[in-house]
This record gives C-alpha cells, sequence and structure tokens, in this order.
C-alpha cells in the first residue's frame, strides 16, 4: 500500500465537477483507490463516496492506493488534486 498527503486548492473542494474528474481518473487504474479525510475513507472510484466526504478547499486529504499499479495511481491521483481549480 502506498500512501500520499495532498493539498485541495480547489475554491469548491471535492464536489460535483472536481469529483468526477478524480472518479475517472482513479477508475482507469486496478489498484483500489481511497482517500482519507477527517477520519473517514472513501473509494475514489465511487463519486458518491467521495462527495460524501464533504472535502473543502484548504483541506489536507490523504490518498492511498493498493494493488498492482498502486504508486503509478497515487502519484496520478495526487497530482490531479492538486492542480484541480475551477
Amino acid at each position: 500500500m502506498v500512501s500520499k498527503e495532498v493539498f485541495v486548492k480547489n475554491p469548491t473542494g471535492l464536489h460535483a465537477r472536481p469529483a468526477t474528474l478524480l472518479v475517472k481518473k482513479a477508475s482507469s487504474f486496478k489498484s483500489d483507490v481511497s482517500v482519507e479525510y477527517n477520519g473517514k475513507k472513501a473509494n475514489v472510484k465511487s463519486l458518491i463516496g467521495v462527495l460524501s466526504l464533504g472535502v473543502t478547499k484548504g483541506a489536507n486529504i490523504v490518498v492511498f492506493a493498493n494493488g498492482e499499479d498502486e504508486e503509478l495511481a497515487v502519484e496520478e491521483v495526487s497530482k490531479l488534486i492538486a492542480t484541480l481549480e475551477e
């Protein structure tokens, strides 16, 4: 398992459009990808799961991945979160 802490800069946090982009990116990997925020963890391949976390701008979240392409999954998902800006 690989993990990385990421700072959310997006003004709306991980809601609607940003969450949809995140789910699409995570779904391209074979590994299980999840995000932890405020003690809650959600599967990043689930739009409802990501939205249920209520991640806001300025949050520090942790991205986890477990599987055959876990390192690439964490790197790509983290990079997307860090660069999302509406």
